[in-house]
C-alpha cells in the first residue's frame, strides 16, 4: 500500500511523525522514534523568552548595574527550568540529524519580531532540515485590533523566510478573527505549511489558596473536530504543506485528518501514554484501513472530504449547525 506524501517539500514514506515534545530530549528515544517509523522527527521550542533571558544576563554579566528589565524577567520562568539552553538547543539538532535518517524539524515559539528570530539561521546552521515557528500568543489587550495581531505575525513570517532556505511550517491556534482569511495572508507570504493547532495550555485557579495553577492536561481525539473543519476548509485553497497536531489518538483519528486534508499528522499525547510502538501501529493499521477500502494510496484519499468543492462552505456549515442541535435525543 502507497502511504507517501509530500509535506514541506519532503516526500515521505507516510503522514504519522511525533510532533514536538519533550521526547527530543533523549537520542535514545529519538532512535526508537526513527525505529518505529516516524516520518521526521520534529523538537520543541526554543522560546524568545528563554533566548532573551539568556541575552540578557550576559548582559548583565558584563554590566552587573544594568538591571532595566528586572519587573519583565520576573514574569518569566528561571533559566534551569528550560531542558535545554540555547547552545545546548542547537547542540542537540547536531547530534538528532547524526543519529537519524529521516528530516529534522526544528521550533522556534514567541509573540512578536526581533532579535530573537535570527536563531532561525543558527538553527538551520547547525542542520535543521525544517523550521517550525510556533505562534503561541494570546491576544489580550483589548486596545490591539485583530489587524495588529495579524500583522505583527505575517512580519515574522516573512522575517524568518528572508532568513533561512529551508522550509517553514506556521504553527498557528484558532484564535483569529477570521481564520481563513488570515490563513491566506499567511499563505501568501510564503511559508511551506501550516500546522493546525496548538494546543494552549488552559489554567484553572486554587480556591484556597488563591493561585493559579499549572497542570498538563494530554491531549483526547475529542479535541480532533476543530481541527478537522479547518483543515477541510483550508485544503484546496492554499499552497501550503497542511499538519494537524492535537487530538490524534487513533487510526480513525488518522484517517479524518487525512481526508480533512492534512498531509502530515503529529502525535504527541499518544506517544507520551503508550510509548513508540503508536506510530508501527498507527501505520500498520493505516494500510490495512486503506486496503479493506479499496483506496490504492493516501494521496488518493488526502483531501477527500475538504470544502474546496462546496460552493458555500459556511451555509454547509450553518446546515451541519442546525441538524446538530435538532439530533439530541434525551
Amino acid at each position: 500500500m502507497d502511504l507517501s506524501t509530500t509535506y514541506l517539500g519532503f516526500e515521505l514514506p507516510h503522514p504519522l511523525m511525533p510532533g514536538a515534545s519533550p521526547l527530543v530530549d533523549d537520542l535514545d528515544m529519538v532512535r526508537r522514534l526513527e525505529d518505529a517509523g516516524a516520518a521526521a522527527i520534529v523538537m520543541h521550542s526554543l522560546f524568545e523568552e528563554q533566548i532573551e533571558m539568556e541575552s540578557m544576563a550576559t548582559v548583565a554579566h558584563t554590566d552587573p548595574h544594568l538591571d532595566s528589565f528586572g519587573e519583565a524577567l520576573s514574569y518569566s520562568p528561571p533559566r534551569e527550568a528550560f531542558e535545554l539552553g540555547t547552545d545546548a538547543y542547537l547542540e542537540q539538532i547536531r547530534r538528532i540529524k547524526e543519529a537519524v535518517r529521516v528530516p529534522v524539524i526544528a521550533s522556534l515559539n514567541g509573540t512578536s519580531p526581533g532579535g530573537w528570530l535570527r536563531y532561525a539561521q543558527f538553527m538551520e546552521q547547525a542542520g535543521a532540515d525544517a523550521l517550525e515557528l510556533n505562534v503561541y500568543t494570546l491576544a489580550t489587550d483589548p486596545e490591539e485590533d485583530s489587524l495588529t495581531v495579524e500583522t505583527r505575525t505575517l512580519e515574522m513570517v516573512r522575517a524568518v523566510n528572508r532568513a533561512i532556505r529551508i522550509p517553514v511550517a506556521i504553527k498557528l491556534s484558532p484564535f483569529y478573527a477570521s481564520f481563513a482569511h488570515f490563513a491566506r495572508r499567511l499563505d501568501m507570504a510564503g511559508p511551506a505549511g501550516l500546522i493546525l493547532f496548538n494546543r494552549f495550555y488552559q489554567p484553572s485557579i486554587d480556591i484556597e489558596e488563591l493561585e493559579v495553577r499549572r497542570e498538563l492536561q494530554l491531549s483526547s481525539s475529542s479535541e480532533l473536530p476543530l481541527r478537522l473543519r479547518w483543515l477541510a476548509i483550508l485544503s484546496g485553497r492554499i499552497n501550503a504543506s497542511l499538519a494537524v497536531t492535537g487530538g490524534v489518538h487513533t487510526v480513525h483519528d488518522v484517517i479524518q485528518s487525512v481526508m480533512a486534508g492534512a498531509h502530515a499528522v503529529q502525535i504527541v499525547s499518544a506517544l507520551l501514554r503508550n510509548g513508540p510502538a503508536v506510530l508501527a501501529q498507527l501505520r500498520e493499521e493505516l494500510s490495512r484501513w486503506l486496503e479493506e477500502h479499496a483506496y490504492e494510496s493516501v494521496r488518493q484519499m488526502q483531501g477527500s472530504m475538504n470544502l474546496f468543492a462546496c460552493p458555500d462552505p459556511q451555509a454547509y456549515e450553518r446546515a451541519n449547525y442546525m441538524l446538530m442541535l435538532q439530533s439530541w435525543k434525551q
